[in-house]
This record gives structure tokens, sequence and C-alpha cells, in this order.
């Protein structure tokens, strides 16, 4: 009897540690987190809420925030990363909430976190990748909201230059179906079909291919992106403010290593960047 209770405790035992062993920290597996951020006042970027939804249909866990918020977000995540249960990091967000997703990378990257991508829509200006990003789809109508590779970025850069889409403005840009499509295709490309990926472990951000950009080497240097087609269905001039109403020339890159994609089209005086990405005019 005293053998049999022996052989019993010791078979609870073990399965007691088998189990402990399989959930600890260090066995279970991470899952990829999207960071979505919405604009002024919370409201005007109802898109990010849409697109988080179709990210969710494919497996992939998401979240919905205030660009206000970013700071928190970001501590939430580098304690989550840190402790294996989430990775790889990706960051979207429009208007106010894009320049915030590159300040929540930049921050990121302070903290030894690595960003798999980062997706501004339409930001309000231009910012410096930082080194720990593995790639920026920077989807713009505003040349002088291009994004730039900051010291030690080796990762891949696009400015995506959709102002020859008159159907598109500052309000819609975040809410367009083609737009949405893209950017689902550049996240499954980093987490694959599901929203679960081994622990990260430390490892350094991957380098991630872009889908559907042509025989595009973007992140090579000193090579320029090939024109992406851009629907110019005839509309109505777009509303808005002053950063939005006129209709842009062609667009070229900014420098040699930051690729520019954008259809070629005819209409009033822009300005473009330079290197450093100031301003500067163009006839």
């Amino acid at each position: 009897m005293t053998g049999r209770w022996r052989i019993s405790a010791i078979g609870v035992l073990a399965a007691a540690m088998m189990f402990a062993g399989g959930t600890s920290p260090s066995m279970a597996q991470s899952r990829a987190h999207v960071y979505l951020l919405r604009g002024l006042m919370n409201i005007f970027s109802l898109g990010m809420d849409t697109l988080a939804s179709q990210l969710n249909q494919h497996g992939i866990y998401t979240t919905v925030d205030n660009h206000a918020d970013w700071q928190s977000l970001a501590d939430g995540a580098a304690a989550r990363y840190k402790a294996g249960s989430e990775g790889p990091i990706i960051l979207i967000g429009h208007s106010l909430g894009a320049d915030a997703v590159m300040e929540m990378a930049d921050y990121l990257g302070r903290k030894g976190v690595p960003v798999a991508l980062v997706v501004p829509f339409d930001g309000t200006q231009s910012f410096s990748a930082s080194s720990n990003v593995a790639r920026v789809l920077n989807i713009t109508q505003r040349d002088y909201a291009y994004m730039r590779r900051g010291a030690g970025f080796h990762g891949t850069l696009v400015n995506m230059d959709v102002s020859s889409d008159r159907n598109i403005d500052h309000l819609t840009i975040d809410k367009s179906p083609r737009l949405h499509a893209r950017v689902i295709a550049e996240v499954l490309a980093v987490v694959g079909g599901g929203g679960r990926r081994p622990g990260p472990a430390g490892a350094a951000p991957v380098q991630v291919s872009a889908p559907g950009e042509a025989g595009t080497k973007a992140g090579s240097e000193g090579e320029a992106a090939k024109p992406e087609a851009i629907p110019s269905t005839p509309a109505a001039p777009k509303t808005g403010d002053g950063a939005m109403n006129s209709t842009a020339p062609a667009k070229t890159a900014v420098d040699g290593s930051t690729p520019v994609i954008a259809a070629p089209e005819h209409g009033a005086t822009r300005t473009t960047s330079d290197a450093s990405g100031a301003p500067q005019p163009r006839n």
C-alpha cells in the first residue's frame, strides 16, 4: 500500500513539474502585436479600427489607441518583449498617430527593443528611421513628410507617395481599401498567416522584403524604386487645409538610398525634401 502511494505521489509531482515547465516564460511562444494609433482627437482615424479588424481576421493580435499614449504603450511593449511574450512588434498610425509611431519606434530602440515594421499614414512631418527598425513603409501625400534614414539604420525604407490619386486626402488615406490591402500584405510578410512566432530571445530585427514592389530592391544603397501603378481616376479637387489642396508633380528620391514610389502627374509647384529633410522649393 505504501509503495503504491509513493508511486502515485511521484507521478503527480512529475506531471506538475512538466506542466510548470511547459508554461514558463522561457518556454512560451511570443505573440506578434500590431499597435495602431489614431490621430487628432482620437476620432478622425477610424480607418485604423477597420485595418485592425481586417488583421484580426488573419489571426493577428492588434490594439488601437490614441496617439498621445504612445510612450506608455512602448513601455508595456518593451516589458513584454523582454519577458519573451511579445514579438515581432509592428507599429501603424495615421496623422499625429503616424508621427507617434515613428517616435515610439525610436523610443523602443533606446530600450533595446527591435521593431519589425513601421507604417505611418500621412504623418505631419519628416522623421529619421531609427536603427532598431527593420522596415518603414511611409504612405503619404505630402512630400515634406518623407521619412529619412537615421544613424545606424540598415533596414528598408520606402516613401510611397499617393498624391497622384485625387480620391485620397488626409482624412481618407487611412480608410483606402487599396492601401489597407498593401499594409496587410506587409504585416503578413513579417508574421506569416498567424500571429504567433517563437520568442525572439534578443534577436536582431529581421530584414523584410516588400511584397508588391515591382522588382524594387528598396533596401539597397543607391537604388531608386520603380514606379508603382497608382490609379489616376478623374475626380473633384481635394478639399481640406492648405497642405492638402494642391496637385503634385512626379516625385523623385529624397536621396540615393530612399526610394519613392509615385506615378507621373502634372500640377502646381510643390516642395521636396533634400537629404537632410529640409523643405526645398521646386518649380
